[in-house]
């Protein structure tokens, strides 16, 4: 199903935040490498905290980090001893900023034609999640203004900033939070753009042009979690909403399209409650009525999770809402309804596992006998009425419910201001309120770094070489097409190319990796296959083991097509399971005089067309174990002096 919709008439608006490790040998305020540890339960020093809210400078709280503040988490820190040291503990304060990081982060403005300031000042923005062990993270505008071209037209860059990076959570349970501290302080660059983006596809070329330009300056991390994007998503009469940790640059269009249709249907939601005359003012905690007992009598036949809920001394307890058939089931995207909505209220606030609304009953056990006696205990029409059921222990519940109610009224007014996460198939999830202005405040422990014509100069050496002189020096020098470097120049392996290039061209040509990368994917994707599944890593163990000579070029699209079939797999077995382990060239040459003593009568009649005939033969044995070419110039040779021998 599709869920596009005309994106100029509902006024799209997208922005991007893509924050990006920058490959620096320490973190940004101390001498820690910037590795992260195999194992960061090994040779840790460990400890625990909570972290409190405070008011800013004005007086004020911030939303955001109220609202971590009261989940009353614990937060256990894993500190591995080759990666730390005092200042992530928070029992040091931070040394000098990295002049690495600096550099490589104004390098990288300078590429997006961005304005350098005269001098750079650290902040503190509040985060009370427990990534930051100070309970904030420092962070630094560098840059403002400049711009990316897209094919829609340019992008305006709003700020470019320098920062560091959170702790690496590890795991979550029963209300403790692991970090490893391994993470904290990578220095990290965050490029801000402005809301100029009007589709998800546009989206995604401008994610992937800016995430291009960094890696091309060889100065940023690779691989899952180095580069992360943060959307913010608006439509007319919506709201904007942050969508946090997009890792997969082929999602960002899924996430733009999933965001705007829910932010669509939310206000076709708003339009029915007013159509059906219904009033947030009914929706009160006044209104809950305790089910657990009513439930406790049917037990027996209820699903697992409810029965052992209230066994354990949980309570049951129902929110009816007058008027609210269907509503509750109302669709806002794939596999999505507005009770998941509220679903993701009550976990995030009340901590418990979910709710169960009218609209997916019967279900979970509650039969068609169960649901009347509870329409019926809630003096609720089954035809026109719905509630909601949250199971748990009583005060989550409560609290739970009273974030439930808060959206419910909110639906009366359409969307509603909020952070969501990215899930894995597009769809978002609610996370936390959005913060506020109280976030940010000045770092004490900081001096100010004027930026002087040394920075400068320096940074100059690490801006990219401009699109358009790549694009030349890959016809002229790397002897590819005009069209297939435009290609390449578009693609989002480019940065790859040309790390295969300069890695393997000795052994591999750039013709046939960029051949490869942009026609053969191309080919195999309209075979069906999901080519998406090989990252960059698969692709250069692949080229790799091509230049060893374990396969042929011949096989080149054979085993990309088991790979991606098998992604599990390594290229050796892959190669074993295709039969196609290369031959050496006595191998071949044996193979060769083979052919030739077995048909050498039509060799003889066959003449100077012999050569094709015989070359066909050959092939039949060894296709895809060796280079064509190779084989070529060998039977030659060989025909050749067969011919010499019968001539003499």
């Amino acid at each position: 199903m599709s869920y596009k919709l005309d994106y100029e008439e509902i006024g799209l608006r997208v922005g991007l935040e893509i924050h990006q490790q920058l490959d620096t040998r320490t973190k940004l305020f101390c001498s820690c490498p910037t590795k992260l540890s195999e194992d960061p339960f090994k040779n840790s020093i460990v400890i625990e905290r909570r972290l409190r809210v405070g008011r800013s400078e004005l007086g004020e709280i911030d939303p955001a980090a109220l609202f971590e503040y009261r989940r009353g988490k614990l937060f256990r820190y894993l500190a591995p001893k080759e990666s730390t040291c005092l200042v992530e503990l928070d029992e040091e304060p931070p040394h000098d900023v990295n002049r690495e990081a600096l550099v490589i982060a104004l390098a990288i403005a300078m590429a997006l034609n961005s304005v350098i300031v005269d001098e750079i000042y650290f902040m503190r923005k509040i985060v009370v999640d427990g990534s930051n062990t100070s309970g904030f993270q420092r962070t630094a505008i560098i840059a403002l203004g400049g711009f990316v071209e897209s094919s829609a037209g340019p992008v305006r860059i709003q700020t470019i900033a320098l920062e560091e990076d959170s702790a690496r959570k590890i795991s979550e349970e029963d209300g403790v939070v692991t970090y490893s501290l391994d993470r904290l302080g990578i220095p990290l660059i965050e490029i801000s753009t402005a809301p100029d983006i009007k589709t998800p596809e546009q989206a995604e070329e401008v994610a992937y042009k800016i995430g291009v330009l960094m890696r091309l300056t060889g100065k940023v991390k690779r691989g899952i979690g180095t580069i992360r994007q943060d959307l913010n998503i608006s439509i007319k009469n919506g709201a904007k909403i942050e969508i946090k940790g997009v890792q997969k640059l082929e999602l960002i269009s899924k996430v733009v399209e999933l965001e705007a249709y829910r932010q669509y249907r939310l206000l076709q939601l708003r339009d029915e409650l007013l159509r059906r005359g219904l009033s947030d003012e009914e929706i009160s905690m006044r209104n809950i009525r305790d089910l657990t007992d009513l439930l406790a009598k049917h037990r027996q036949r209820l699903a697992r999770f409810i029965r052992e809920s209230i066994e354990k001394n949980g309570r049951a307890f129902a929110l009816p809402l007058r008027g609210f058939r269907g509503l509750l089931g109302f669709e806002v995207g794939p596999n999505r309804r507005f009770g998941t909505e509220l679903a993701d209220y009550a976990r995030a606030w009340g901590g418990v596992g979910g709710l169960i609304h009218s609209d997916e009953l019967p279900r979970y056990g509650i039969d068609g006998d169960l649901l009347d006696e509870i329409y019926s205990y809630l003096s609720l029409d089954r035809d026109k009425d719905a509630f909601i059921l949250i199971i748990d222990k009583e005060d989550r519940v409560l609290r739970a419910y009273e974030a439930v109610i808060s959206r419910l009224r909110y639906a009366f007014r359409g969307v509603p201001e909020e952070t969501r996460a990215a899930n894995d198939d597009g769809t978002t999830r609610y996370m936390r309120p959005q913060p506020g202005s109280a976030r940010m405040y000045p770092e004490t422990d900081i001096l100010p770094l004027r930026v002087t014509k040394d920075l400068i100069n320096e940074a100059l050496k690490y801006v990219p070489e401009p699109l358009e002189h790549k694009l030349k020096r890959f016809i002229e020098e790397h002897g590819i097409s005009k069209d297939l470097a435009e290609a390449l120049i578009r693609s989002r392996y480019l940065p790859l190319y040309e790390e295969l290039v300069k890695d393997l061209r000795d052994k591999v040509s750039p013709q046939l990796i960029a051949s490869t990368l942009i026609n053969t994917l191309k080919y195999l994707s309209s075979e069906g296959l999901e080519v998406s599944v090989l990252d960059e890593d698969d692709l250069r163990e692949v080229f790799e083991a091509l230049s060893q000579n374990k396969f042929s070029k011949e096989s080149l699209s054979d085993v990309l097509r088991e790979k991606i079939k098998n992604p599990e797999r390594s290229i050796d077995e892959i190669i074993s399971i295709l039969s196609i382990k290369s031959i050496s060239l006595e191998e071949l040459d044996l193979v060769i005089d083979k052919m030739i003593n077995e048909y050498s009568e039509e060799i003889i009649k066959r003449g100077d067309k012999a050569f094709s005939f015989l070359m066909g033969k050959v092939m039949s044995e060894v296709r895809g174990r060796i280079d064509g070419k190779i084989v070529a110039d060998r039977v030659r040779e060989k025909l050749r002096d067969f011919i010499s021998k019968r001539s003499s």
